[in-house]
């Protein structure tokens, strides 16, 4: 009977240890966590929606061409062709003007605005 209860408390320590070495046999591979890994993937969304919020839009119709020459894509040349094609109803006439390329359009959609008056 002693013998038995013996074999019952070294099976439990067993099982006991059991997770404790499934844990420390692969400490190279953490163990997956859904929310932490879901979470730095919309913190840069958030910091590029902050930043934008930070940064004023720059108004095609009133920045002067120094202003303008900031941009990235935009230089001396095309700011002052910016400003040589004002008004602007709204910014996307930059391509449909061919004043810019689709690419550098959409490099500096988000720091521009085309305000009326």
């Amino acid at each position: 009977m002693m013998s038995m209860s013996l074999r019952a408390l070294a099976l439990l320590a067993c099982l006991a240890a059991t997770p404790v070495l499934a844990q420390s046999a692969s400490p190279a591979t953490p163990p997956m966590k859904a929310s932490p890994s879901a979470a730095p993937a919309a913190a840069p969304a958030k910091d590029a929606a902050k930043d934008s919020a930070k940064t004023p839009l720059l108004d095609l119709n009133s920045a002067t061409a120094e202003e303008l020459s900031k941009l990235k894509g935009i230089g001396d040349v095309r700011s002052a062709a910016i400003v040589k094609g004002r008004p602007y109803k709204g910014k996307d006439e930059l391509v449909q003007k061919k004043i810019i390329p689709e690419g550098v359009y959409a490099g500096i959609k988000d720091q521009i605005i085309a305000k009326q008056k």
